[in-house]
């Protein structure tokens, strides 16, 4: 069966054009230029398909070390920017306090077509060349509006994104097209972390065991991101040949779920699950010819810090205004060396992040060894997410302690990077 891509592609961009929402934030004029940009790339593409062109894997000896981003991604990233700070941040607080995403925000998230990057174009979705980059920059400008939220609203991305690259042929053209369609996929979840002490995600505890033409799992898995509302499970765990992913029917006999609240992404709506004897057919295991667990749990890594990157500049751009408003002794207390020093100690912070994030993100999308950059990446996140967390506290005094400002909310989201594993994925 053909899938008419031009076709559905130029589909989703009508149904875009015609949300009310951009005019609500006024971004009417950018978001029409992305819709026209889209519609020019998907000729493009039709025009050129006939076509195979060689792609440079690395730019030539004499060329610049250049992070631009493409006319596309910047577009992309100020129209989810406005989006975050005008819907996503004042809806934050009251996410946080009832411990669930709001639906009329689920459904203002789905017009944006997020799920689109993560489906392939044989499947009608807008994945192309750059698109681990582009899933980073989708994360995080989500996340200068809220952490939690924008983890929660990055999970169908992440299942299909997961299902594209692990996947084979056979489940990616059974499982993808929903992503894309009218009604949605149903909601997925990805089960990776584990409660043990010491616990690797790399070596799971969850076992699975072959049984015909079925696997049997049993484990327990922790810090689910939104899975008390998912219907199907994405679960690592152990088989006889190695560490995989299985997709699993949240309702499969032997599952049970209970709610897990944290210190943070409370809106997540954190669950533990726990797997015994619970059936899962062979087909339901990815199995992607190159299939490597090592790098899904990379690009898993990468996704944290990208949502880290994002609350980081939230909390840059917060503490930057309220210190230069904020008066002491007759002037703003920016001018007092220490608070000064400070809010610059978070900006060098926040820019080394962003570099070892993208580094990382170009070299996997260009097909080059990540693992020790993705490791970096990940290791410095987790850190300087929690710093950057606290001095933005710090900074807001008495007042970063209150509700009142959102600091205190980002501190507590920051520092799960340190302790999540797997839970997204770019």
């Amino acid at each position: 069966m053909t899938v008419d891509v031009q076709g559905q592609a130029l589909s989703m961009l009508s149904k875009l054009a015609q949300a009310d929402w951009p005019d609500r934030l006024k971004l009417r004029k950018p978001f029409e230029k992305l819709v026209y940009n889209g519609s020019r790339a998907s000729f493009r593409l039709a025009a050129g398909r006939a076509a195979s062109k060689p792609r440079q894997a690395r730019p030539a000896a004499d060329d610049l070390f250049d992070l631009s981003l493409s006319d596309e991604q910047q577009m992309l990233v100020e129209m989810l920017q406005g989006f975050a700070l005008e819907v996503l941040r004042p809806a934050a607080h009251e996410a946080d306090a009832q411990a669930r995403v709001p639906a009329a925000l689920i459904n203002q998230a789905r017009e944006l077509g997020l799920a689109h990057y993560g489906v392939g174009e044989a499947q009608g979705g807008l994945a192309g060349e750059r698109t681990v980059l582009s899933n980073a920059l989708i994360a995080e400008s989500l996340a200068q509006g809220d952490f939690s939220l924008a983890a929660a609203l990055l999970l169908p991305l992440s299942a299909a994104n997961c299902i594209r690259r692990w996947g084979s042929p056979a489940q990616q053209a059974a499982w993808l097209p929903a992503f894309v369609s009218e009604a949605g996929a149903d909601a997925f979840a990805l089960a990776v972390s584990e409660p043990g002490v010491l616990s690797d995600p790399g070596r799971p505890a969850t076992r699975a065991r072959k049984r015909g033409k079925h696997y049997l799992l049993d484990g327990e898995k922790a810090l689910v991101l939104g899975g008390l509302e998912a219907s199907r499970l994405i679960v690592s765990a152990q088989a006889g040949d190695g560490p995989g992913l299985f997709i699993v029917d949240a309702t499969s006999k032997g599952i049970s779920r209970r709610a897990e609240p944290g210190m943070g992404l409370r809106a997540c709506g954190l669950a533990r699950v726990r797997l015994k004897g619970v059936k899962v057919p062979v087909e339901r295991r990815l199995a992607a010819a190159d299939f490597d667990f090592q790098a899904f749990l990379d690009h898993s890594a990468l996704a944290l810090c990208a949502l880290a990157v994002g609350t980081a500049q939230a909390a840059l751009d917060y503490v930057t205004t309220y210190c230069n408003e904020r008066q002491a002794f007759g002037e703003p207390i920016s001018h007092r060396q220490g608070v000064a020093f400070m809010v610059a100690d978070i900006a060098i912070e926040l820019d080394a992040m962003r570099l070892l994030l993208w580094r990382a993100c170009t070299r996997a999308e260009a097909g080059l060894p990540f693992r020790r950059e993705a490791y970096l990446a990940r290791l410095f996140c987790a850190e300087k997410a929690m710093k950057i967390g606290s001095d933005a506290v710090q900074l807001l005094g008495g007042h970063g302690f209150t509700q009142e400002h959102p600091v205190e909310r980002w501190y507590r989201d920051l520092r799960s990077v340190a302790v999540l594993a797997g839970g997204l994925h770019l």
